[in-house]
């Protein structure tokens, strides 16, 4: 019998800047704040195996299918001698064409996707992870 690892996976991105929610104008004066538009970033792709505590994580230039299915490669090399059940969110990324051609594939075999209802953030323990 196959041993199984259940594995809860996001995505997040981290900006180089801070978002301002709250501040103090003097009264009948709109506060100003430039912004310029363009911020450093990084994307992370992460998941957790939330029965045995391992996290693991893949920094990208961003978040599409091409750097998904560059974790999915890093989640099977990781977790070579197992099935791999993926609990997820309904993001574009997990359906792209690219995905789906690759969990059809020899080389997808090894993956179960479970999708989370959408809005549901609660339901996926990698999201406290990324407070």
């Amino acid at each position: 019998m196959e041993e199984i690892v259940l594995l809860h996976v996001d995505e997040t991105h981290v900006r180089a800047y801070q978002a301002l929610r709250t501040t103090w104008a003097e009264v009948g004066h709109q506060k100003q704040v430039p912004s310029y538009g363009h911020y450093p970033h990084v994307s992370i792709s992460g998941a957790v195996d939330v029965q045995q505590g391992d996290v693991l994580f893949h920094r990208a230039s961003s978040a599409n299918a091409e750097t998904s299915l560059d974790f999915l490669r890093l989640l099977k090399e990781k977790y070579s001698d197992r099935f791999i059940v993926l609990v997820l969110d309904n993001t574009r990324i997990h359906h792209a064409n690219m995905v789906q051609t690759f969990l059809q594939s020899e080389e997808g075999d090894a993956f179960h996707f479970i999708f989370l209802p959408p809005y549901s953030p609660h339901l996926n323990p990698i999201e406290r992870l990324w407070k």
